[in-house]
Order: structure tokens, then C-alpha cells, then sequence
């Protein structure tokens, strides 16, 4: 759109002369003049010379006036003719030049405007380039259609911002060039993106498809592209040229509706489809029908909530997720050759299930309007209200495309339907939702709105678009233009665009020049007249020209004003608005005036009503209605219909029915219209068919008596009136018969001439007129019949017509001859057969006859004589073929009697009805009319003929017969005894028995409380009952309580003090309405006995509960850890009570004290064994009183605790693994607990392992083990151990064989090796200290024992030297067991490192010593750091011998091995004890023997019989 033209370069231009197509111009018209003047002919030779003379004096840049002479009067005339012309000519040449020079000032001011703008164009930044924007696609993809083997290209224009990913896809497959080299080629040139398919084949012919995303969304576009292969060498093909495709259009085939869609009714939330089906010529399976389906006459598109197919020979719509907004009128419109053809019905669509009971319906409708970059202005449909309480208000709730997250927009509920959103963010797309409220809850959300993009509307109005040379559209800003701009103007036009008393939308148009930096706003309000201003937008950045106020007083009138703000500052104040006051303008419209309901079919009404005086923006009307009787309304309409009828569908035939209408706006609801006058759903009323059948019953010359058949279609109303019109056969002229209308069908006509032929027709008339005249009647001849046999029967009618049978029924004769009529002949024929059969030997003397024997599919015509005692009478005019074939889904009449009153009926449902269907009964094959001995009612497809007061004159057969249907009925014979069954029924219906679900009975309540009761399985309010004990009547009073509740239908005594005197009968008598019972519970002896225990006992307990109390009793758990848990709960506790734990009497202190006040209490048992059986007591107390529970754990209970266990245990066992130990080879299975009272079996072979010498069972607390002593290959095979815990048996099982056993028993003989060495190493037993202290010239004696097997050698060392004996130091070594070192008085020098290194051929041991020698006088020196103080030891005269430490226990022969890692290992011959780190043979003596360990090891290719003690157990330990 261009802005106000100011300079010449802001000039927008529609249009360019080019220089050259104006001279061009210029000089054609100055030809067509010189041709003009040429073509003149003229008598006179000067002619010719003024004509050359001007022409060359025109055709000279200059030129001069020629030499005056004189012309004759003839030669003037035509000299200034010719210079008028001339002169003509001249001034068009003039203009055209002015024009040339206009034209060329123009396209020299466009080459100058181009100029100016490509040098803008190098410098500005777009306005779409700040703004997010989704993937749009400007030139979307087209359809192509090829030869084969030449190329084709795909292309399209996408724009987004941030630049948008583009890829390509072939019939939903992404192409990929790499997979088909040279084949595709994907381009990307200055924003167009191509896809370029190189010599097409026919397997190319598909749907391609280009999609675009960024982050803010995604946008696809799709074509097809058609590859045709060339004809063949014979026919004839145009190379080169575009194929030329011969088609069908749609529009041009023939189209015949069959089975169309009716009215239909769906629920929110689920899918539904509407299908009409059609034949199609010719049938094309390429070539569907032209379809279009439209809703309310909105042409509806193809979406992801609305799917349209068509094929098939039916046209398809479904609507995979319904919600209200479906509701409406749909329409199938199919262009065909002859125009079009088109159906339409009503969808309906009711609320979902509420969120909440009586929570609202779900809004509907929700739109978005008045857009802009940060605003949005969000309006809906409010849902109809029923029977639940009013909308207080509406949540509207957002999301961003693409998103699942729903966020709130209004803290409060917004009571109008429309709220303006704001804060949203520019360039971002949104959905927005609504969600009604009302007393009982928050409904349902609505179905999404259409996607809407935030942003500023007013951006497009500020680009003007210049076209040049028609080739180039150039986009100006007016940001551009304006000049170098700071500050902005002022905003203008501030106004209230919206005003509820909920909020009030301000708006006002942008300011004008604006600048080029952002923009936002800021808006003041001060309330009328006082001027003081203030902000109130403080914490929001307005970048558009719209803005919701809510926080506005009542009553209260505000002014407005607004600032434009950017980065260099802000502009003045607009100028204020005018006083604005939030309140409801219009609100809600008035009611609907007043509403008509009338017939329209068997299940719909149609309803109309006047609009309301003030519609106040009306939107449309609701419509309710509710069943005559019932006070519950239902809505008919879902969703507001806009006109002021509507008719309601899915109602019941003959139920009444009364409806009411609301009107709707932006406010909601208006009250309620006047109720309907009540109305019967019956069909409309119409005019009944024609009679047909007349025929001929009797003549006496001057009066024939004629009779017809009803019409087979009675318009829903009944025949009331007959007229017959009459003419001479050989005249066209018809005469009416009779003024007055005839209620029979047997009429005598008078006025007729005897020998004359006549012709008769009927019409038939109900209340809703006259209907069509009958055919006219075959020739009838007047003459008096004076016969003796009757005439003939007449009205033959069926029924009951089935496969073999049928019922024909007939009307006696009124002609009966010269007697009585004794009875009737039926004769039956196939149809165009003249051979008739009688089917009765002997007359029957009834109307009507049951013929059987027929055969199915077979059309018969059946025929009536008379018979009286002169003979057989003329028959019967034929009656109508009749086909032997029973309808689809016939039903025959069912005998009952009715639970709820007890009637005795005869009921029949129709296989098949029409709108103006009746039901007939007969009894005996007659009309019953208004009998009083029945009453008929009829319901939908079902009528029912009840019996008023039934006895043996109801005897007989009873039929139905369905009018306007294709002959529907059915017969029943009621015999005594079914009446007297049925009798029976009744009689027990209409006299009942309060229906008992339990008898009476009694149970003990808390307080030792009797309570005795009885449930019936129904009671009415009205019920009334008494309560008898030991033949007295006892009342609600002191000591009894008496109850009944009808819901539950329970009737109840409680007796507050149960004692002996309570012994005896008691009996409960109920009256309900006509039904009566009685129960009785006799309550004496050894049954009183145990209810009197019961109430003592219950009476002790409620003593016991006064105080604190046991709420349960000891019981116990087995935690997963498999510790055993003793516990109870306790009630009606308080600080000062105390909890004590005992086992035979001796207390037992928990590790963590009672905390009587969390209400549960447990002792914990961990490792449970045998030695925990015993009596266990729980102890409670306080001021109010005292509370025992005791547990034994013995036998059975000791058993399941063990059970329960070995449970936990059995399903925690790892796998069995192998364990190597100097004894032999040990399989072990770890388990969270384990002790031997467990039910556990090792077994080997399948057989069952006792503890022996050679096998060796036992176990941890963490695992159980078998141990094979002393192995052999006896004990190869397969090894399980079972754990059973009374119910299941957990397995574990390890194969002993093969290598497996090869390698355990290696490790076995290396273990005993190692074991039988450390057994019998050298080794220090005892006796040397670590320190020895001892005073100079003292003797010091360092005396040990020593062991091994052989003997071990001895040897001292000082300071890592060998000690030699002599004088001065000797060494001793006495019976290989114990070994000296005497030093005889010590000097300091003798002060050192002593040490001693026992050895043999198994190993040694190195012990070391430290001596210390001091001074007399000086004091004894502390020990080393490290080292322990020692005592000095005892010194004798010649010796000081130290008191040697306690020596170490020697290792157990066979300890436990613990596993090396906290998971389950698996199995393995390995042992897992590390080796260790000492060598196994002894080492030769040297001046510096190497230092040992206190602890002499086995050799480093040993490994140990055990494992370290710091190694951790493969189970998790005990908590």
C-alpha cells in the first residue's frame, strides 16, 4: 500500500511510457494524417500543388512563407480548407511531442528512483528480519506430467526466520541423491529450492513433497508428478510437445443417490462417519465424482478433524474426534451431468462425560481475533446449561504450536465470552482452549482453536510496494522514508475498544512518524476529571497498539492517555480518552417469545418460537425439552442455532413431550421462554391413499349396492369419510353420489336405470382432507338379481402370511339368496393359473380360514364362495396375489403378565413401521373397537393389549394387523390353562411379599450392644414395621433403639443391655405399600448362651479400651533381611505410658526404646534360631489402667516362622559355588540368612546327602555349605541343595564332574600340601619380649620356645649379624625345644637388635627383640617410638630374664572361608584365598639373613587354605 505522495522519488507509479513507443506513436498518427490529405481528390490541379507545397513545407525543420499571389474564390476555398487541416495536423503533432517529453521526464525520474533504491537496498535490514516467523511457503510446489526418459523439475519459494531446513521426500520417503547417483539433484539458488528428477520412469509417478521446519514450526507443501510412457512405433506421437492427457471430468458422470445418511448422534470425544451411497455412470475407478460436503453451507476442507473420501460407489465423511463445534446441518453436494445431486441431516453432538458430577459442558467455537504481536483477543460459545448450575465464568488457556503445555491465562474467571490474552511472544504461533466453571466443578476443555501467529497487523500498512518495468516489486518501510527520526510521535485515536465489567480493551493507531528503533508504549489512567496520572503497565513492554485492563473499580469512570517510547526517549502524551466506566453494556438477550411445537415424524417435533425483543448480538437459541410428567430437562441442541425453528430429533413415538428455548450471547444464557403446550411425537398428518377393490354386491334395479377396500396408506389419521362419484359407462362426465360422507365401505347407490352400464370411484378423507380418487370400477350393469344362491363374500383381507401358511379373512355377503347363509368355500390358485383348488371339504361357518401347506416363494390368489340351502353362490372377486414368504425379523404375539402391576397382556413388536403405521386388533378375526374388557396402547414398534378384568369370556384366538406396512401381523390363542397360569402370576404380583435379601438375624456391637436386623431387598418411604419379642410389641425407648434405612432397605433393634432376660422369640412384621412379611429368630439356649458370652465379652472390651490398650495383638513379620519381627499396635496412649517386653518372664530391653506413641510397637528378632522359642509378653501401662498380649513361638508358629524365612532366604540363594580347603571340596550357597532349622537337602545324584565323616553339612548365618572330606572320584556328578519353605522349593544345583573336578581336586592336594607345611614349619612359640631394658653389668637372658617337625635349626643375630658363643655370650639350644642367649654383664654396647630365625624344611620364623642397656643412676629409657613400653624384666644375679607375652592361639585347622567380593560368585575350582607372600623352602643361613615376619607365611606358590579375614561376604550383610 502506498503512503501520501510528497517528493517526486516517493511517487508511487502504476504505469511507464517508454521514449520510443511514444515517438513510435507520434509518428504513426502524423502518417495517418498525410495519408488523410493525400486520399483527397479534389477537380482542381492547385489542389494538388497546395497538397506537395504543405507537405514539404511540413516535412522541412524550417521553412518560409511562400511569395504572395493571387488566388481565383475557388482556389481560396480550397487553400484555406487545406490549411484548417493542415493546422489540424500540426497541433496534434505538438501535443504528441509534449507527451514524448512528459514520458521521457517520467522514465528518466524511474531510472533515478531505481538508482536511489538499489543503493537502499544494500544498506536497510528488513522488518520480517527481526521478527521470528514459521516456515511459509510463498511458491508452493505444482503438478507435473512428463514423457518418460525426459527430466522434470520440482520448485518452490519457502520463507521463515530463522531460515528454515528444507528436505524432499517421495511418497512419504525422504530422497536421498546418494542412493540413486544422478538420478535426483537437489538445488538451493537464492531462496528457491528445487528437486530435479533426471530421464523420468514410470515407477517416478508419485506424490512428492517438500517440508520445512525451524524452530517455531514446520510447513509442507506436496505435488504429483505423472510420468506417461509414449505410444508405441505404430501410432503416432508428436515429439517434443507436452503430452495431451484426455480426461473425464467429474462433473460429467451420472450420479443416482441409494442409501443416504440419516440424522445421527454422537458424543464428544469419540469418531463417527457419514456414508452415502451412489451408483456412478459411467464407473471410473480414476475418475471419482466431483463431492463436496459442507456444514451449516460452510464448504468443508480436508484436515486432520475432518477425513473425506470418495470411491467405491459411496461418498464417505468422518470426524475421528467429535466435539460440539461438529454439530450442524451436514450437506452432500455431487456436480453430475444433469447439475447437482445433494442429501442432507442433522449431526448432534452431546457433552462427554463432566469432569466433575455436575460440572458444565465444554464451551465451543473458540476463535481469535484482532491479532497483533503481543495481544490476541480470544472469543467462544457458551455451552448450553441444563440441569446444572449456572457458568459462573471461563478459563482461557494457551499453548505454543507444537507443544503440549497448557498454561492458564486468567487468574479469575473471566464471566463474558471473550477475553483478551496478552504477553504473548512475537512471531510465536498459539492455540488457545476454554474451560467452563460453575458451582460443582470446571468442565471439560474445548477443542483447540486454529493456529494464530502474534504478530503486529499495523507492520504491512507501513510497506508500499513500487513496481518497475513491471518486472520488480520493490518493498519500501516508511521508516525509509520519513528521514532520520529519534524521538516518536504521540499515539492518536486512543479509545475503549471492548468494555465488560471484567475488563476494558484499550486501543489507539500507532504514532506517525514513528522512527526506525523498536517501539513500545506505555499507558496512564486517572479517573475522570481529577488529572493525576499514573502508569499501569509497569512490569509489561507494550509493542502493540491494544491493551486489557482489569483492575478497573465499579462505578468509577477512568480517562487514558499513552506514550510512545524507544531508545532515545519518549514521546508527548496522547490525548486522553473519552471517560471510560466498566460495565455490561447490553448483557444477556431477553427471552424467547412464544414457542409452538408441532408433528413432523415418529421421532422428531418440529419447534419454532418468536425471536426476542433486544437480541443484544444474539448468537443463537438453545433448545430444551423434558418428557410430560418429569422434571428433568434435556438438551436438544448442543451447540446455538442461529434461526427460530429447529426440529428436534431422537424423541420417542407417542411420549409427550414439552420444550423451551434460551437465547444466546456474549453473556450468556437468557431465561428461560414459556414452556410448549405438551405435544405427542406422532408423524404429520396426510392425506390417505386411494380405495381400490370396488365391487358389485347387490342390484334390484334401481339401486346398486356396492363395496370397496381401505386404502393402503391412512396418512396416520383415521379414514372418517368415504365419496363415491358415479358416471354411465358410455359418458365422460362423472356425478358425485353422495353430499355426505360415508363411514362404511358398503354403499347403495340410488338413481340409476336399470339395464345401463355404470363405472364407480371412491376417495377416502381424514382429518388431514381428501385424498386421490380410486381407478375407476370395470363396467357394472344394473338389473335386479332374483337368484337363490347368495352373492357373493367381498373384502377378502390376509394375514399372518409365512412361509407355509397364511390367515385369509372375508366379509359375509349382502346379498344371502332365498336363505340364510350356512357357510363359505375358499378355492386358492397360483397366480395367471385359472385351475382353482377348494381348500375346505365342508363349508366353515366362520370368516375366516387358516390355509396351509404352502409353498414358500410361491404367489397364490384365493377366491370366496357363500354357501346357503339352495345351493353355492357366485364367488368373490379375486383377492390380491399373495406371496408365501414371512417378512424379514417377523415376530409373533408373546403372553405375559406385568411385574409391575400385574396386567395380564398379549403384546407384539413390528418387524417393520411406518410413520403412520396403527395397530389393529381383532379377536376372533373381528375388530374389537372400544371394547371395555381390553385396553391398547402402543410404544414405538411395541403395542400391548391388556386385559382389564380376565376370565373364560377372554377365551379365543386374538390378532394384530399393522396398517401401512406390507402386511405385518401376528395371531395368538389364549387357552384356559395359559390364563390360568397367568392368573396365578397376577395374583402374586398384585398381592407381593416384601422380598427378604436376609432374614433376621443379630450381632454384637462394641459396648457388648445387641443389635437384631433384617434387610428387604426393596423399601419405599412409606414403609412401616414392629418389632415383637416374646408376643410383645416393643417400641423405640429406654434400653432399645429402632431404625430402618430405605436405601439400604435395612430394618434394625439395638438393645443397649443384653442379659438374660433377653432370652425368647423375636419377630419383625413389615408392611410396604400392598406388600407384607414377617421374620422371626428364636434366640434360647445353648444360640442365647453364646450371644450373651459374646455381648459380656464385648462389653469387657470396650471397659479395657477406656484405658491404653492392645488395638492388635503380638504378631509377627519377617523383614527382607530376615529378621524376625514381634509386633503390635496400641491405642489411647499418652506420654506417661510404659511398654515393657518380656520372655519367660525375664524383661527383655530393646536396643532402641518403645515409642508407645507412634501406635505400633515390634521387638526385633535378628537370627532367628531355635534357642528364640519361647512365651513372649507385651506389657502396657499407666495411671488408667494395665493391657497383656502374649505370643508363644513353639511348634506350629516356630514352624511357619521358619517357613517364612526360608522364603525370603531360598529366593535370595545364589548360585552354588565351589570351594577348595585342605580338608577337601566344599560347595557353598549364599543366602541372606541361613540357620539349620531351615527345611534345606543337599543331594547328590538325586539322592539325598546325610552328614557324615566323608560328607560334611553345615553352615553360616550367611550361607550353608557341604563339605566332601578326603575326595574321590565317588563323588563326581551332580550336586544340589533344596530349600524348601513349606509351599515352594528353591533349587540350586552344581556340576562336579569333568574338568570342574579335575581342577578342585588339584587345588584340594595343593591346600593339604600347604597345610600339612604350616602345621609343621619352625616357629617361635613363646617367651621373648618385643623391648628388653636392662641395667650396665647385669646378665641378660633372652630363653624361648621353639617347635617344628623335623627339628628345626636355631640361630641368633645381632643387629643382623650371626652371634658366636663365647664368654661373654652364649647360646643354648636344649632338646630341640628350647633355645638361649646369655650375655654375661651387659655393657651399652650390648645394646642392639637381637633376633632369633627358626627354621626347617617346611619354613621358618623370624623374631626380633630389642635391648636397651643404661647406667646406674640414670633413668630407664621410654621405648621407641612404635614400640610398646616393657616391663624390665627380672634379673637374677647372673641373668635378667623378661616375662614372655602371651602367645598367639594357633590357627583353627579348618576355618570358614568368606568369599572375596559382595556379589554371588559364580562357580569356580579356583579357591579365592590369595597366595601368600613368603617362600616355601628354607633359606641357608647368612651373615645378613633376610627379615621375616613375625608371622612366618607359606611359600608365594602356595595358596592359602583360607581366605583373608577382611575379605567381605558375596551377601549383603544383616542390618
Amino acid at each position: 500500500m502506498a503512503s501520501k505522495v510528497i517528493p517526486w522519488y516517493k511517487k508511487k507509479h502504476t504505469g511507464e511510457v517508454k521514449t520510443d513507443y511514444a515517438c513510435c506513436q507520434c509518428c504513426v498518427k502524423y502518417q495517418q494524417q498525410l495519408q488523410q490529405i493525400q486520399s483527397r481528390k479534389s477537380s482542381s490541379k492547385l489542389v494538388s500543388e497546395v497538397q506537395a507545397k504543405s507537405t514539404e513545407a511540413m516535412a522541412e525543420l524550417f521553412y518560409t512563407i511562400p511569395v504572395f499571389r493571387h488566388r481565383c474564390a475557388s482556389e481560396i476555398e480550397e487553400y484555406q480548407r487545406v490549411a484548417t487541416h493542415v493546422g489540424k495536423g500540426l497541433a496534434v503533432i505538438q501535443e504528441e511531442l509534449h507527451r514524448m517529453r512528459i514520458a521521457t521526464k517520467v522514465q528518466v525520474e524511474s531510472l533515478q528512483i531505481k538508482s536511489e533504491v538499489r543503493s537502499m537496498m544494500t544498506r536497510r535490514l528488513d522488518l520480517l528480519d527481526y521478527i521470528p516467523k514459521m516456515p511459509d511457503f510463498v511458491l508452493a510446489l505444482r503438478p507435473h506430467t512428463v514423457w518418460e526418459k525426459t527430466p522434470v523439475k520440482l520448485f518452490c519459494t519457502v520463507q521463515g526466520n530463522p531460515r528454515p531446513v528444507v528436505k524432499w521426500y517421495k511418497g512419504g520417503v525422504p530422497v536421498d541423491p546418494l542412493s540413486a547417483p544422478g538420478k535426483y539433484r537437489i538445488e538451493n539458488k537464492y531462496g528457491v529450492h528445487s528437486l530435479i528428477i533426471s530421464r523420468c520412469v514410470v515407477s517416478d509417478t508419485a506424490e512428492y513433497s517438500v517440508m520445512a521446519t525451524n524452530q517455531h514450526g514446520t510447513a509442507s507443501s506436496m505435488a504429483t508428478v505423472t510420468v506417461k510412457r509414449p505410444p508405441g512405433p505404430g501410432e503416432s506421437c508428436l515429439l517434443g510437445l507436452v503430452p495431451h492427457l484426455t480426461e473425464i471430468h467429474a462433473s460429467k458422470l451420472e450420479v443416482a443417490l441409494l442409501d443416504r445418511f440419516r440424522v445421527s448422534f454422537g458424543v464428544e470425544g469419540h469418531s463417527i462417519s457419514l456414508v452415502c451411497t451412489m451408483v456412478v455412470v459411467p464407473d471410473l475407478p480414476n475418475v471419482p465424482p466431483y463431492v463436496q460436503w459442507y456444514r451449516d453451507d460452510k464448504l468443508l476442507k480436508s484436515s486432520k478433524l475432518v477425513e473425506m473420501a470418495v470411491g467405491g460407489g459411496a461418498a464417505r465423511l468422518t470426524l475421528p474426534h467429535l466435539a460440539k463445534d461438529d454439530e450442524g446441518l451436514y450437506t452432500l453436494r455431487i456436480f453430475t451431468k444433469d447439475g447437482t445431486a445433494e442429501h442432507s441431516a442433522y449431526l448432534f453432538v452431546s457433552d462427554a462425560a463432566p469432569s466433575a458430577p455436575g460440572a458444565p459442558g465444554a464451551p465451543m467455537s473458540v476463535k481469535a481475533y484482532d491479532i497483533n504481536s503481543d495481544y490476541v483477543l480470544v472469543a467462544w460459545k457458551p455451552p448450553n446449561t441444563v440441569n446444572e448450575a449456572p457458568i459462573t465464568g471461563y478459563f482461557v488457556d494457551r499453548c505454543e504450536d507444537g507443544s503440549d503445555a497448557w498454561v492458564q491465562c486468567n487468574d479469575s474467571p473471566v464471566k463474558v465470552c471473550k477475553y483478551p490474552v496478552h504477553g504473548l511472544s512475537v512471531g510465536h504461533s498459539y492455540h488457545f482452549r476454554v474451560r467452563a466453571v460453575n458451582s460443582a466443578g470446571i468442565s471439560r476443555p474445548s477443542r483447540k482453536s486454529d493456529k494464530v501467529t502474534a504478530l503486529d497487523a499495523a507492520e504491512s500498512e507501513r510497506l508500499q510496494v513500487i513496481k518497475i518495468e513491471g518486472k520488480y516489486d520493490i518493498v519500501i518501510k516508511d521508516d525509509d522514508l520519513e528521514g532520520y527520526v529519534t524521538l516518536p510521535a504521540e499515539p492518536t485515536n486512543v479509545h475503549a475498544s471492548e468494555i465488560f465489567k471484567s475488563y476494558v480493551v484499550l486501543s489507539w493507531n500507532p504514532p506517525s512518524p514513528r522512527g526506525r528503533a523498536p517501539l513500545w508504549y506505555i499507558v496512564e489512567k486517572c479517573l475522570a476529571g481529577t488529572g493525576a496520572w499514573q502508569r499501569i503497565n509497569t512490569a509489561v513492554k507494550l509493542h502493540s497498539p491494544r491493551y486489557p485492563v482489569f483492575d478497573l473499580q465499579d462505578g468509577q469512570k477512568y480517562q487514558f492517555r499513552v506514550y510512545s517510547v524507544n531508545m532515545y526517549g519518549s514521546s508527548e502524551a496522547s490525548a486522553p480518552s473519552e471517560p471510560v466506566q466498566k460495565v455490561d453494556e447490553d448483557g444477556v438477550p431477553s427471552a424467547p417469545g412464544h414457542v409452538v411445537a408441532s408433528r413432523n415424524t415418529k421421532s422428531s417435533v418440529f419447534v419454532q418460537w418468536e425471536a426476542p425483543k433486544h437480541l443484544n448480538n444474539l448468537m443463537g437459541y438453545y433448545i430444551d425439552g423434558r418428557v410430560a410428567g418429569s422434571k428433568e430437562w434435556f438438551a436438544c441442541n448442543h451447540k446455538p442455532f442461529k434461526h427460530t425453528r429447529f426440529v428436534v430429533h431422537g424423541l420417542v413415538q407417542s411420549e409427550t413431550y414439552t420444550f423451551r428455548v434460551q437465547a444466546v450471547n456474549v453473556f450468556g444464557l437468557s431465561e428461560e421462554s414459556q414452556e410448549s403446550s405438551p405435544i405427542a411425537v406422532e408423524s404429520a398428518l396426510a392425506t390417505p391413499s386411494s380405495p381400490y377393490g370396488i365391487a358389485l354386491l347387490s342390484c334390484d334395479g334401481s339401486s346398486m349396492t356396492i363395496a370397496w377396500k381401505s386404502p393402503k396408506r391412512c396418512g396416520g389419521s383415521k379414514v372418517n369419510a368415504y365419496y363415491v362419484d358415479k358416471r354411465n359407462a358410455d359418458t365422460l362426465l362423472w356425478k358425485e353420489v353422495n353430499l355426505a360422507p360415508i363411514t362404511e365401505r358398503v354403499y347403495i347407490v340410488d338413481n340409476v336405470t336399470e339395464g345401463t352400464f355404470y363405472e364407480f370411484k371412491v376417495q377416502a378423507a381424514n382429518m388431514a382432507g381428501v385424498g386421490v380418487p380410486s381407478a375407476p370400477s370395470v363396467p357394472m350393469k344394473c338389473e335386479a338379481w332374483t337368484m337363490d344362491e347368495p352373492g357373493p363374500a367381498y373384502d377378502l383381507s390376509f394375514s399372518e402370511v409365512r412361509a407355509h401358511s397364511l390367515v385369509i379373512v372375508w366379509k359375509a355377503p349382502v346379498y344371502t339368496g332365498a336363505s340364510a347363509v350356512t357357510g363359505y368355500f375358499v378355492d386358492k390358485a397360483k397366480k395367471g393359473s385359472t385351475e382353482f383348488v377348494t381348500l375346505n371339504q365342508e363349508a366353515v361357518s366362520h370368516r375366516y380360514l387358516q390355509v396351509t401347506g404352502l409353498e414358500e416363494g410361491e404367489t397364490y390368489v384365493f377366491r370366496v364362495r357363500a354357501v346357503n340351502a339352495n345351493g353355492v353362490g357366485k364367488a368373490s372377486q379375486l383377492s390380491e396375489p399373495v406371496c408365501a414368504r414371512a417378512l424379514p425379523g417377523t415376530k409373533e404375539i408373546v403372553a405375559g403378565v406385568d411385574e409391575e402391576t400385574g396386567d395380564i397382556f398379549l403384546s407384539l413388536e413390528a418387524c417393520e413401521l411406518s410413520e403412520m403405521s396403527t395397530f389393529v386388533w381383532s379377536k376372533n378375526y373381528k375388530a374389537m373397537g372400544d371394547c371395555p374388557r381390553v385396553q391398547v396402547t402402543s410404544k414405538g414398534r411395541t403395542s400391548r393389549l391388556t386385559f382389564t378384568n380376565p376370565d373364560k369370556d377372554d377365551l379365543g384366538r386374538y390378532s394384530v394387523m399393522v396398517t401401512d406396512t406390507e402386511g405385518v401381523s401376528s395371531s395368538h390363542t389364549l387357552t384356559e390353562d395359559a390364563l390360568n397360569t397367568m392368573l396365578e402370576l397376577s395374583h402374586a404380583i398384585r398381592h407381593p411379599v416384601v422380598p427378604l435379601k436376609h432374614g433376621l438375624n443379630y450381632e454384637v456391637l462394641e459396648k457388648g450392644h445387641v443389635r437384631f436386623w433384617l434387610q428387604a431387598v426393596k423399601l419405599s418411604s412409606s414403609v412401616s414395621y414392629r418389632f415383637i419379642v416374646n408376643d410383645k410389641e416393643v417400641t423405640s425407648g429406654e434400653g432399645h433403639k429402632i431404625s430402618h434405612d430405605v436405601a439400604t432397605g435395612i430394618i434394625q433393634m439395638t438393645v443397649d443391655h443384653f442379659t438374660r432376660a433377653n432370652e425368647g422369640t423375636y419377630t419383625v412384621q413389615i408392611n410396604d405399600g400392598k406388600a407384607k412379611t414377617q421374620s422371626s429368630l428364636v434366640l434360647v439356649g445353648d444360640v442365647f448362651k453364646v450371644a450373651l458370652r459374646e455381648a459380656e465379652f464385648q462389653r469387657k472390651e470396650h471397659i479395657r479400651k477406656q484405658g491404653p490398650h492392645f488395638s492388635e495383638y503380638l504378631y509377627y513379620t519377617v523383614t527382607e533381611d530376615c529378621t524376625v519381627l514381634l509386633a503390635c499396635k496400641v491405642a489411647n496412649m499418652k506420654k506417661e505410658t510404659t511398654f515393657h517386653w518380656y520372655k519367660e518372664e525375664d524383661e527383655i530391653v530393646p536396643e532402641t526404646p518403645t515409642n508407645v506413641m507412634s501406635g505400633a510397637c515390634a521387638l526385633p528378632i535378628p537370627l532367628f534360631s531355635r534357642k528364640d522359642q519361647g512365651v513372649y509378653k507385651a506389657v502396657l501401662g499407666d495411671d488408667r489402667g494395665k493391657d497383656t498380649s502374649t505370643f508363644d513361638i513353639s511348634g506350629q508358629v516356630f514352624d511357619d516362622i521358619i517357613n517364612s524365612l526360608a522364603h525370603i532366604a531360598g529366593a535370595s540363594a545364589s548360585d552354588l559355588v565351589l570351594q577348595c580347603t585342605p580338608e577337601g571340596i566344599r560347595l557353598q550357597c549364599y543366602m541372606s540368612y541361613y540357620t539349620e532349622e531351615m527345611k534345606t537337602v543337599w543331594k547328590h545324584k538325586e539322592t539325598k546327602i546325610a552328614s557324615s565323616e566323608k560328607m560334611r553339612i553345615g553352615g553360616t548365618a550367611e550361607m550353608a555349605w557341604m563339605q566332601i572330606c578326603d575326595p574321590s572320584d565317588k563323588e563326581k556328578g551332580h550336586y544340589t541343595i533344596e530349600i524348601s519353605d513349606g509351599v515352594k522349593t528353591h533349587t540350586r544345583t552344581f556340576d562336579l564332574s569333568g574338568q570342574a573336578y579335575t581342577d578342585a581336586y588339584e587345588e584340594y592336594l595343593r591346600l593339604k600340601a600347604a597345610a600339612f607345611a604350616e602345621k609343621n614349619r619352625g616357629r617361635v612359640i613363646g617367651g621373648l619380649p618385643d623391648v628388653v631394658t636392662i641395667m650396665e653389668n647385669k646378665s641378660l637372658s633372652l630363653t624361648c620356645t621353639v617347635w617344628g617337625e623335623p627339628t628345626p635349626e636355631v640361630t641368633w643375630f645381632k643387629n643382623e649379624q650371626e652371634v658366636a658363643s663365647n664368654e661373654h655370650t652364649r647360646v643354648t639350644f636344649d632338646g630341640g625345644k628350647f633355645s638361649s642367649l646369655l650375655i654375661n654383664k651387659v655393657t651399652p654396647e650390648d645394646s642392639g637388635k637381637y633376633s632369633i630365625n627358626v627354621r626347617n624344611k617346611y619354613g621358618g620364623e623370624f623374631v626380633e627383640i630389642t635391648v636397651s642397656v643404661y647406667k646406674h643412676g640414670e633413668q630407664i629409657p621410654e621405648p621407641k617410638l612404635g614400640q610398646p613400653k616393657m616391663a624390665t624384666p627380672t634379673v637374677t644375679s647372673t641373668a635378667a630374664t623378661p616375662v614372655p607375652p602371651k602367645s598367639p592361639a594357633p590357627p583353627s585347622k579348618t576355618p570358614t572361608p568368606v568369599p572375596s567380593k559382595p556379589q554371588t560368585p559364580a562357580p569356580s575350582v579356583k579357591s579365592p584365598t590369595p597366595a601368600s607372600s613368603a617362600a616355601a623352602t628354607p633359606v641357608p643361613k647368612s651373615p645378613t639373613p633376610t627379615r621375616k615376619s613375625p608371622t612366618p607365611t607359606p611359600p608365594r606358590s602356595v595358596k592359602s587354605p583360607t581366605p583373608p579375614r577382611f575379605m567381605k561376604s558375596p551377601t549383603p550383610p544383616r542390618k
